[in-house]
């Protein structure tokens, strides 16, 4: 039987990650984009989760996005001004592969399953992007990490050079699937839930049982040995919870 975690972007549940751990099987660590944390602490995450826990994480926002973007606040680094036009859009520069360097080593002490690299919707869809993306992929998938891969903006309905660029590369095309089906498929499949409405985010919205159940019957037709679904809005614990209970009852998921 194909085996499914689900879970919730970051530790939503009251009681921080001890009440996590026993309500969840997965996460995804948001911390990851805004500042990489020390190894240390992972490690000590990692060390303190029950057995068969498993972790996914944002990769680092210096590789994503550039020092524009308003949460490069907190990313703990302060570049100077020939070094800031270089970060974020997966440039294929030296401080961007320096950047996913720590990131690796992070995700290497977490032991995470997937490292997931979401890009803005800034970030254009041109011929130089598209070379870009190639070499910091072909870099990036040198180390024993899973990768994967959420793009917004017109690079998402690009889909044509996401099927070139993850089936080259070995990445994961995660797309929101109540929104919009992945370009390609992976032995893993991975969802991320923001939300539904109008934009790429509504962060407000809560899910019905009939959206949990469309979202049930998507996963059913997909062909994977593993899914990871992550909620991503502001009732995500409970939404979660629920569509566990769902998959539960149904007995199509270990």
């Amino acid at each position: 039987m194909r085996r499914i975690l689900v879970g919730c972007c970051g530790w939503a549940v009251k009681g921080g990650r001890e009440a996590y751990f026993q309500k969840f099987p997965a996460i995804e660590i948001q911390e990851t984009f805004y500042k990489l944390p020390r190894t240390e602490t992972v490690t000590r995450w990692r060390e303190k989760a029950p057995s068969g826990f498993v972790f996914c994480m944002k990769a680092w926002q210096a590789v994503s996005h550039p020092v524009s973007s308003p949460t490069w606040r907190r990313a703990g680094l302060k570049p100077g001004k020939s070094e800031a036009t270089r970060y974020g859009w997966l440039r294929p520069v030296k401080e961007n592969f320096a950047a996913w360097e720590k990131t690796a080593e992070v995700a290497k002490a977490m032991q995470a399953r997937v490292v997931v690299i979401q890009t803005p919707a800034s970030m254009p869809d041109d011929q130089k992007t598209q070379q870009n993306v190639m070499k910091f992929f072909e870099h990036a998938s040198t180390h024993s990490l899973t990768i994967a891969w959420e793009p917004r903006g017109r690079l998402a309905e690009n889909r044509i050079f996401l099927q070139k660029v993850c089936e080259k590369h070995g990445i994961i095309h995660v797309t929101d699937i109540l929104k919009s089906e992945p370009a390609t498929q992976h032995r893993i499949f991975y969802t991320r839930l923001h939300g539904l409405g109008g934009g790429e985010v509504n962060y407000r919205y809560r899910y019905t049982d009939e959206d949990l159940h469309i979202l049930a019957e998507k996963i059913y037709a997909k062909d994977f040995d593993e899914g990871y679904v992550f909620f991503n809005n502001l009732w995500m614990a409970e939404d979660a919870e629920r569509f566990m209970r769902m998959l539960k009852r149904e007995n199509k998921f270990s």
